[in-house]
């Protein structure tokens, strides 16, 4: 079975636009030849974003990230945050072109799949179709183990607990998008909203519903106590591990 483009067509809502129009302009202008094209996923380019609750999500492809200055990248984010009041964060992941190539069942899957083009040459057009199998379940997944170590040893910190809301609920999103990979096989379709995300792995695995559902809470409503919560992600961890040895096997 094949995965089919979750954005296959841009709508972006008129009061979003001039923001992502500025984006695109201003690091072009900063980063000049280094990027190759830009990409969005989430709410904005489906045209369901809602403002003062939804975030923009960007993704520079380029030949070298390292040619990127995430310094001053995050300097023109923070002023277009100011501009634009009505979009809460701005994200920006960076990937190189040859990942993109050589990576097919990870970054290859992030452009073709989850991610739109809105700027530059489409080079999701140039990776293979993905095919849902437990090897692309297995590369998908590659590197949930840092990310997750990444998560804990954040909220470990004092600066961590700080901004902890913000790190349970990318933490709790990243345990949820990595159950949800295993029940793939069944839904045939990449779900990026995270109440049906939810609902299909109660559906089609053997989790305990209580635990997803405990997940899904901590990600709607990250004020939360963190020990508590990573009691809880960490039962959901213990059994995401459990179920991707199975597919080694």
């Amino acid at each position: 079975m094949i995965l089919e483009k979750v954005i296959p067509e841009l709508h972006i809502q008129q009061e979003y636009q001039s923001l992502v129009d500025q984006y695109i302009q201003q690091i072009v202008n900063e980063f000049e030849d280094h990027i190759h094209s830009v990409y969005m996923c989430g709410s904005i380019p489906k045209g369901t974003a809602t403002p003062f609750k939804s975030d923009a999500d960007f993704t520079i492809v380029c030949a070298n990230p390292q040619d990127i200055d995430r310094e001053r990248l995050s300097q023109i984010t923070e002023k277009l945050l100011e501009r634009y009041p009505l979009i809460t964060k701005i994200d920006t992941t960076i990937c190189s072109i040859d990942d993109v190539h050589h990576r097919p069942n990870d970054w290859g899957f992030w452009i073709k799949v989850i991610c739109i083009c809105v700027h530059g040459e489409d080079i999701g057009e140039q990776v293979p179709p993905i095919v849902i199998s437990p090897k692309f379940v297995l590369e998908l997944n590659a590197d949930t183990p840092k990310e997750i170590d990444r998560f804990r040893r954040l909220l470990s910190t004092p600066e961590g607990i700080a901004a902890k809301t913000r790190y349970i609920k990318g933490y709790s999103k990243r345990l949820l998008r990595a159950l949800y990979s295993l029940v793939l096989k069944d839904t045939g379709v990449w779900e990026d909203d995270m109440l049906k995300t939810k609902n299909a792995i109660i559906t089609y695995s053997e989790f305990d519903p209580s635990l997803v559902n405990n997940l899904y809470e901590y990600y709607l409503d990250s004020d939360q106590d963190v020990e508590k919560f990573l009691k809880t992600a960490d039962k959901a961890y213990l059994h995401f591990e459990q179920a991707l040895a199975e597919l080694h096997n």
